[in-house]
């Protein structure tokens, strides 16, 4: 369970993003890498009832450093004003999709999909929208999901792409670079005991969309 007073760090954080005011306060980051590390798994707990991609998952696998990497960015903040966790079969660092949880006051959410992937994969998630459109339609039709996640996001192609035609059905789908969705939680939902099941519940949502993309890259 994340608590108010966890929430108050990130947003003191956020005004105070330097060493020594991080340092001052290490004993409240401590308490928050904790509640973080307990949500996390009590997530992979409730997940793995439907998906089982991601049984034995373990939360350490999946949480994110602090620490931003500011070699390449203007914005020389150390820290990130967020904790996050991705939860996929091999976590953080696999090239599968699925679930990230962002836990950031006023900006949480769970989010899914295929975010910017490199040619390869790019060619296999378009090929299987042309391919299986009449199942893609489905899931993101599905009433549930789509009240839960909104509007897809994700950059998209101004032309459709190469080998692809403008009147192709799926062609709107066709154009994206990225099919991400998301669905907000609000800090009362961050604080409450049960919000690792609220998050559950979104996640069942969300499992028929990222497996469209799974199974395609794994039969690949």
């Amino acid at each position: 369970m994340i608590t108010t007073s966890s929430l108050q760090f990130l947003k003191s954080l956020a005004k105070n993003n330097h060493k020594i005011w991080f340092d001052e306060h290490r004993g409240e980051y401590e308490i928050l890498k904790k509640e973080i590390h307990q949500l996390c798994e009590n997530v992979i707990a409730e997940i793995s009832k439907f998906d089982k991609n991601i049984v034995g998952l373990e939360p350490k696998n999946c949480l994110f450093r602090i620490n931003r990497d500011v070699r390449f960015s203007k914005d020389k903040s150390p820290y990130k004003t967020n904790v996050g966790a991705y939860m996929a079969k091999g976590g953080k660092k696999s090239e599968l999709c699925g679930y990230y949880l962002h836990i950031e006051p006023g900006k949480a959410m769970l989010a899914g999909g295929l975010w910017m992937p490199d040619t390869p994969k790019l060619k296999i998630a378009r090929q299987e929208i042309d391919y299986n459109f009449a199942d893609f339609k489905k899931i993101i039709s599905n009433k549930n999901f789509a009240n839960n996640f909104g509007k897809m996001g994700g950059e998209k192609l101004v032309n459709a792409p190469k080998g692809y035609d403008d009147n192709n059905p799926a062609i709107d789908f066709l154009k994206h670079k990225s099919w991400v969705v998301t669905h907000p939680f609000s800090d009362k939902e961050i604080i409450d005991k049960n919000f690792h099941k609220s998050i559950a519940q979104s996640a069942k949502l969300l499992f028929p969309f990222l497996q469209f993309f799974n199974v395609a890259f794994e039969n690949k």
